[in-house]
């Protein structure tokens, strides 16, 4: 017997199981596959995982557009355009990420437009600072630049936003041959960026879908195949949906309103807002803080709002009836800032079905 392995169960050690019940056996059993020499636990898997994480993906702060792997996010440039006859074609409108529409003195409007994802070697004409440009361009950062700025107290207000500020006299500002004097004032806006290094890249401003169809007039809104937006009897412009490529056409002066290039502006979304207009040394200031209705247009549908803004330095806000934030189509987008009666006229905002 000396030679019977110790793991062999006898007669007596069946008695024993009977006798301590489920408990025993279960110990016992135990033992027993300590003894078959098997490795307890699961079978470690004979494979190797492949996956590998994605890399993350980085989107424009001012349009919502992925940006390709490796790009490089610079600083915001705002630069002030003339919007008159005499100052057409523009140069680089089509490539703005967002563009402002004031009203400004005599009833013209003027533009803001602010370059980020895609800076054109040249913009303009550029024309002079106004009191509610500080407003627009401080939550985006970087620089801003414009011609002249009539009164101190404007220019002071764009200093005291801590922007870089350029004007007419700055290397990076040259006279076109193909206007007249003074609408003729160029940028070169890539040289005005890369003479002021390591500023920062501009905030995210608003929310944006993750495409046109999710955006939220598209989901939320109502048919929207155009709207016209009249400043004053001096100004006005209309935004028309074009189905083919998902993007409104502007008209301006009972034409196409074309760039240097040939192309009508166009727009991923269309933003009007309705705002009140005070008086700042002898000139027009659209209220910016401040807070009023809204109208969204993206992929052919309008979503109704409103738009608040806190402070100089704080982004404009926009938000369905229903408290909810909007969201942008991916792309570029153009604010219509439409004058409530005030210390102008009233315009007027017509949207077409």
């Amino acid at each position: 017997m000396g030679g019977v392995s110790l793991c062999l169960v006898t007669t007596q050690s069946r008695s024993l199981i009977r006798i301590v019940g489920v408990a025993a056996a279960g110990a016992l059993a135990l033992g027993l596959a300590a003894c078959s020499g098997g490795a307890s636990g699961p079978a470690t898997p004979d494979y190797k995982s492949t996956y590998k994480a994605p890399e993350p993906v980085a989107y424009a702060p001012l349009t919502g557009v992925a940006l390709a792997a490796g790009t490089t996010v610079g600083p915001a440039l705002s630069v002030k355009i003339c919007n008159v006859f005499h100052c057409e074609p523009q140069d680089g409108l089509n490539q703005a990420d967002v563009v402002f529409e004031e009203i400004v003195e005599g009833g013209i409007s003027r533009y803001v437009g602010i370059w980020n994802s895609n800076v054109p070697v040249t913009v303009g004409p550029v024309r002079s600072l106004r009191p509610m440009d500080a407003d627009i361009a401080a939550p985006f950062g970087g620089i801003i630049a414009y011609s002249g700025y009539g009164a101190q107290e404007t220019r002071d207000l764009a200093v005291d936003t801590g922007l870089v500020n350029i004007t007419e006299n700055d290397p990076a500002m040259y006279r076109n041959d193909y206007n007249v004097a003074p609408y003729n004032l160029m940028l070169h806006a890539q040289e005005a960026i890369a003479a002021n290094p390591g500023l920062a890249a501009p905030a995210q401003q608003w929310a944006y879908s993750s495409s046109l169809a999710t955006s939220t007039a598209v989901l939320d809104g109502t048919p929207a195949s155009s709207v016209q937006n009249i400043f004053s009897n001096q100004s006005d412009n209309t935004w028309t949906y074009d189905g083919a490529s998902g993007r409104y056409l502007r008209t301006q002066w009972e034409g196409p309103d074309l760039d240097l290039t040939g192309a009508q502006l166009s727009a991923a979304n269309v933003v009007v807002m309705r705002v009140n207009v005070d008086e700042f040394v002898g000139v027009p200031r659209t209220r910016m803080v401040d807070s009023g209705e809204l109208f969204v247009l993206s992929g052919g549908k309008v979503v109704h709002g409103t738009w608040s803004k806190a402070g100089t330095a704080s982004p404009i806000v926009f938000k369905g009836d229903n408290g909810v934030t909007i969201r942008l189509a991916p792309g570029n987008t153009w604010i219509e800032m439409v004058p409530l009666d005030s210390y102008v006229p009233a315009g007027s905002v017509t949207i077409t079905e």
